[in-house]
């Protein structure tokens, strides 16, 4: 069955050119020009990767993207007219997996397409795996339990509300507690040997984690900063 996309786009000509290019590389897709739109259509079709701009009508691509956060796990891909560092920091904040600024070339598009994509694929796998094996598993560290099969961390037995990203990451960091994980590691088996980005999404994801999970943030006892290394996780 062919992967679904939906394109949030409110200038007619590119998002014409992304439902084109995107169809012809055999996904399913539909396309949107405003927030609302883009609210009720991602409800409706749940598709599998939502390619999202940020400057939209009705309401813009930040607080669409932080409405379907609390709602869905699917892949979102942020466009951004300006090569500005904030948008991206508030983008990935807000719940995005990947950003692309505006002008692209459409083969780079269709590139992190895939990559994004593939890792939903991925995902999916390994929880079709765990299956009945992880039902009741969780793993426990004092006050902090993460329910594998609920894809749920509790602190002190009251849920954290985590993005997908976090949550994979304190996953993936407790998997391997007391394992010294360099940003490189971390960015390749979280986010995908062919994520376009640097070690510092790793840093900022971990910077949100702490003031989830540590007692204090600014010095925490969790996940611990290995020098001119990366992170480590204690439990």
């Amino acid at each position: 069955m062919s992967e679904s996309i939906l394109v949030v786009e409110d200038e007619p000509s590119l998002q014409e050119t992304l439902a084109y290019n995107l169809k012809k590389d055999g996904y399913v897709v539909e396309a949107v020009g405003d927030g609302r739109s883009a609210l009720e259509a991602a409800r409706r079709l749940k598709p599998d990767l939502i390619i999202l701009d940020i400057m939209l009508p009705e309401l813009d691509g930040f607080e669409v993207a932080r409405t379907l956060r609390k709602e869905m796990t699917t892949a979102i891909l942020m466009l951004t007219a300006r090569d500005d560092e904030i948008d991206r920091v508030v983008g990935l904040e807000v719940g995005a997996d990947d950003y692309l600024t505006k002008p692209f070339s459409m083969r780079e598009l269709l590139a992190r397409v895939k990559a994004q994509l593939r890792r939903t694929r991925l995902i999916r796998e390994e929880m079709e795996k765990s299956g009945e094996a992880t039902k009741h598993e969780t793993l426990t560290f004092g006050n902090l339990v993460i329910n594998l099969m609920r894809r749920e961390v509790t602190l002190d037995g009251a849920p954290l509300q985590l993005k997908p990203k976090e949550y994979e990451l304190l996953l993936f960091l407790a998997e391997h507690k007391s394992q010294m994980l360099s940003r490189e590691f971390i960015l390749e088996r979280v986010w995908g040997w062919d994520f376009i980005g640097d070690s510092r999404t790793v840093d900022v994801h971990v910077r949100w984690l702490r003031q989830k999970i540590e007692a204090d943030a600014a010095n925490p006892t969790r996940i611990v900063t290995v020098r001119g290394g990366g992170y480590r996780f204690e439990g």
